[in-house]
């Protein structure tokens, strides 16, 4: 039986892991560029066959999936800020997801696992109750990367339904972060950055579960080959974390500004930031999910989100997007918080 994997997005931060994950457990991989012409090679990844397509295109996608047992489907648009329209983000997520589910069924794929978010599990839902996988967002309430998400989602489980021949398993993660694998930040890092740069003099209230990309590359692994994913969703993202205390974490080893920044100080900036009006309007908000079915079905676990932080950070330094920040001053003693635990 063929061990060939297709991994779209293979430029991709999560694609980039995954990628080294497959090869280390033996795969081939083949990855899917936009343009080939652009990309050449990815000098970080030796060994990674690259083909081009384009969500946007039925072009390429059928060689694309030639001979593949599995395909991991991680490519996905992802903003810093809001679009003019929500459809420059929705429609290529939808349309490229069911490209690819198309090419799939058709080359006769084994199974497809989908990187979805948790974005197409947490919103609209009112409380501090602690969410799962039988939890949806609601279209409604969600700003354009959440309706991507949410809707590509519902319309691969629908395809799935048509097509039973077609195994479908779907990833869900929080915040990724984890060590970048070249000198380019992806947007999930950016934060990181912009904490170790003292960009800003602290950090807005915002919470986060987050997942570090090494583990995240297991769980796609996981749900490609065991046999009880098919026809599941997995969320992974670990205890919720606020960005100032991943700040405070960053402090035990690096000079970043700690303090938390007061809302209203966060709208000002965000009448002419287009990133801070992201930011503003999660002030506050909770972000409890349960890792219980991928640790129970998949046999997943996260390393400490405190390694995760301070590995993102040594990279962002060795690749030179960042200037290192200098250690903390000697008489600042900083203890690491704990964060809180979300329990199902």
């Amino acid at each position: 039986m063929s061990d060939l994997v297709l991994v779209t997005g293979a430029s991709g931060y999560v694609a980039g892991h995954l990628v080294k994950e497959l090869h280390e457990h033996g795969y081939r991989v083949r990855g899917t560029v936009r343009s080939l012409a652009r990309s050449g090679t990815l000098p970080h990844l030796p060994g990674l066959e690259l083909v081009e397509a384009d969500l946007t295109s039925d072009a390429g996608w059928a060689a694309a999936v030639a001979d593949c047992r599995f395909v991991v489907h991680t490519a996905s648009p992802f903003p810093s800020g809001e679009p003019e329209h929500e459809d420059e983000l929705v429609r290529p997520a939808v349309d490229g997801t069911l490209r690819v589910l198309r090419a799939a069924a058709a080359a006769g794929v084994e199974r497809v696992v989908l990187t979805s978010s948790i974005a197409a599990i947490r919103v609209g839902h009112g409380g501090d109750r602690v969410l799962t996988e039988e939890d949806w967002s609601n279209p409604a309430a969600c700003n354009a990367y959440e309706k991507s998400k949410t809707l590509a989602e519902r319309a691969a489980w629908d395809f799935a339904a048509a097509h039973p021949e077609l195994e479908l398993a779907v990833i869900n993660p929080g915040m990724i972060l984890g060590p970048i694998q070249y000198a380019e930040v992806r947007t999930s890092v950016d934060a990181l950055r912009i904490l170790l740069a003292a960009e800003m003099p602290g950090a807005p209230r915002l919470n986060f579960a987050t997942v570090d990309v090494r583990d995240l590359a297991v769980a796609h692994r996981l749900a490609m080959t065991a046999p009880e994913a098919a026809g599941n969703r997995y969320i992974c993202a670990g205890r919720e974390l606020s960005l100032p205390d991943m700040a405070r974490v960053l402090a035990t080893r690096y000079r970043v500004p700690t303090r938390t920044l007061p809302d209203w100080l966060v709208r000002l900036v965000a009448r002419f930031n287009p990133s801070a009006a992201l930011a503003a309007r999660y002030l506050g908000r909770r972000e409890l999910l349960s890792a219980a079915k991928a640790e129970n079905e998949l046999g997943w676990s996260m390393r400490p989100i405190e390694q995760t932080l301070l590995d993102t950070a040594e990279s962002l330094i060795r690749f030179g997007v960042v200037a290192d920040p200098g250690a903390p001053r000697a008489h600042a003693s900083r203890k690491a918080p704990r964060p809180q635990t979300a329990s199902a």
